[in-house]
């Protein structure tokens, strides 16, 4: 009976130190397996960031490539501009020895040539007189204009406004810009009432100088027009000049052979047409009151300067 009771305890002992052996392995396993898991979810995230540093390199390589492509286009124009250079330092080179060729055929006048110049300085001695008229004639010529001028704006600015109405001096001629409004119908040559008084007093002025010219110019803005009437800005520009003309000489009996009509369509514009103020500017009609052409070519020929 005692050794039974011994043999208990002796297997009562081996099973609970069996016991506490392998719940030490246990434990011990156990945290192996956090340590591998802590260190798993570690090598994940530093694969993450690795993914996240590849992708962008992977950005970055591809922002070189577009300015490695963009730097290479600058050094094609640059390139293509520098051949333009040496193309045209190579003319400018030729340009010079060409003008060096001139200046050097230039140096060697012959007897005649010089005889030549010598002829032509004495007769511009004796025309000295001749030019002191033409300087005379000009004078005269440039008083007339300035007092014609003058009793334009005051005939002309009567009850009209400043800007429908604009009267200028160049030289020997004398220009009158008259606004499209205060002449013609909108889009078209018909008249308005007011133009026939203001082309009344510009006749009077007309026929007080039987030795002028007068050219009456069509001018229109750059907006494109046609009708059954008219087929363009050319053809409406015309026809206004031309509506002038007729009023001149039927309605105030100015002699036609010193009448000249002309169309100049959209070109020779004084603004730009860009604005509703600059297209209303160059919607005009100019008069243009000047010395016959016989006149000039008359006072230009020595032969027929006073003696």
């Amino acid at each position: 009976m005692r050794i039974t009771n011994h043999l208990f305890v002796l297997l009562f002992v081996g099973a609970t130190l069996t016991s506490c052996v392998a719940k030490k392995k246990y434990l011990a396993v156990k945290n192996d397996l956090t340590n591998q898991k802590l260190e798993l979810d570690a090598a994940r995230k530093d694969l993450a960031s690795c993914d996240d540093r590849v992708k962008s390199m992977l950005g970055q390589l591809g922002t070189c490539d577009k300015e490695k492509e963009l730097l290479r286009a600058d050094l094609r124009n640059a390139q293509g501009t520098l051949k333009l250079r040496e193309e045209q330092i190579q003319d400018l080179k030729s340009q010079r020895d060409n003008q060096v060729t001139q200046v050097g055929n230039l140096t060697v006048l012959s007897q005649s040539a010089s005889d030549n110049i010598k002829e032509t300085l004495s007769q511009l001695e004796k025309k000295d007189k001749y030019i002191h008229l033409l300087q005379a004639a000009k004078t005269k010529a440039d008083s007339i204009n300035l007092a014609l001028s003058v009793n334009l704006k005051g005939v002309l600015r009567d009850g009209i406004e400043d800007n429908d109405v604009d009267v200028k001096v160049d030289k020997t001629v004398v220009f009158i810009n008259l606004s499209d409004k205060m002449l013609f119908q909108s889009g078209s040559a018909n008249l308005t009432s007011k133009a026939n008084s203001v082309l009344g007093n510009i006749a009077k002025i007309i026929e007080s100088r039987p030795d002028l010219e007068v050219m009456v110019e069509g001018y229109t803005d750059n907006v494109a027009i046609k009708n059954a009437c008219i087929d363009d800005n050319w053809d409406l520009s015309v026809k206004r000049a031309t509506s002038v003309v007729r009023v001149l000489q039927n309605n105030f009996k100015i002699n036609p052979n010193k009448l000249i009509a002309a169309g100049r369509g959209e070109y020779n514009a004084l603004a730009g047409n860009d604005t509703a103020e600059g297209r209303s500017t160059n919607r005009r009609t100019r008069i243009i009151i000047m010395p016959k052409l016989n006149q000039f070519y008359d006072l230009l020929n020595p032969n027929l300067a006073p003696k």
